[in-house]
C-alpha cells in the first residue's frame, strides 16, 4: 500500500473524493479542510457498467482536474480490503475486483475505498451513539456507525421488506418512476418507520440524489443531509 502523504509533516495534502454510483460517476477535489479545489464534475455511468468501462470513464472524468496528493472512493457495494466483492447495480465483473489496486496503480496515489453509504456517513455523522445512514439513488444504500465507528458489510437493501420485495425495490428510482413521487414517498416513509424498532438509532440520516424528492414529515432525528456528503466524506476516510 502506498503510504499516505499527510504522514509527511509540512505537506499540503488535496484528497481527490470519487463517488461511483448506479446512475454517475461524481469527483471533487478537496484540501485538509474540506473545502472545494475546483468543480465538483459528473458523468454518467457508462452502460453495461463492467470495471473496464467504469474506470476508463473515471479516468477521462479526472484527467483534467487539479493535483491532489491521495484517492477517496465511495463504491456502491460491499468492500472488504480495498476490493469489492459485490455491485447489485453496475455489473456481475464487479465480483471481487481488487478496485483499490487498480486505481492506485493508474494514477500513482494512494487509495482508500468504502461503501458508498459509509463514506456519505463519514461526512454526516455526529460519532456518538447510534447512527443510521439511508442513501436513497439507484438503490438503497445503508450504513451504520456505532460510537462513530463503521460497521462493514451491512447489506439491508436486500433484505425482504413487503411481500415479494426487497427494501432496495421499495424504495429505488424504478419504484419512484413506477409510482410516482407521493407513493414512493410513502414506501420511504414506510421503511423509515420499519428500520428505527429493529436499529433503535439515535439518528438517521437520508442521502442519496433521490432524497431531494422527499416530502414527508420526517420523525424526531431523522433528517436529510446534503448530497455532497457523499465527497466531503472522502476526507474523513483518510483519518485513522
Amino acid at each position: 500500500m502506498r503510504p499516505d502523504p499527510a504522514a509527511e509533516e509540512g505537506v499540503a495534502v488535496r484528497t481527490l473524493c470519487i463517488d461511483v454510483g448506479g446512475t454517475g460517476l461524481k469527483a471533487l477535489i478537496i484540501d485538509e479542510r474540506g473545502r472545494a479545489q475546483g468543480p465538483r464534475v459528473r458523468v454518467a455511468t457508462p452502460r453495461p457498467a463492467t470495471p473496464e468501462a467504469v474506470l476508463e470513464a473515471l479516468c477521462a472524468l479526472i484527467s483534467p482536474l487539479g493535483k491532489y496528493e491521495r484517492i477517496s472512493m465511495g463504491f456502491p457495494g460491499v468492500v472488504t480490503g480495498g476490493i469489492t466483492r459485490s455491485a447489485p447495480n453496475l455489473d456481475g465483473d464487479w465480483a471481487n475486483f481488487h478496485l483499490a489496486e487498480k486505481v492506485s496503480a493508474s494514477t500513482g496515489k494512494p487509495v482508500r475505498l468504502l461503501n458508498d453509504a459509509g463514506v456519505q456517513g463519514l461526512g454526516v455523522i455526529e460519532g456518538k451513539g447510534v447512527e443510521l445512514v439511508l442513501t436513497l439513488g439507484t438503490g438503497m444504500g445503508c450504513a451504520l456507525f456505532v460510537d462513530g465507528r463503521y460497521v462493514p458489510n451491512l447489506e439491508l437493501a436486500h433484505h425482504p421488506f413487503k411481500g415479494h420485495q426487497t427494501y432496495e425495490e421499495y424504495v429505488s428510482a424504478k419504484a419512484r418512476e413506477k409510482l410516482g413521487n407521493k407513493k414512493w414517498n410513502k414506501h420511504v416513509a414506510r421503511v423509515i418507520a420499519q428500520v428505527i424498532p429493529v436499529f433503535n438509532p439515535d439518528r438517521i440520516y437520508l442521502g442519496g440524489g433521490n432524497s431531494k424528492h422527499l416530502r414527508i414529515a420526517l420523525p424526531p432525528r431523522v433528517k436529510v443531509t446534503p448530497n455532497e456528503a457523499g465527497l466531503l466524506g472522502g476526507l474523513a476516510l483518510w483519518k485513522d
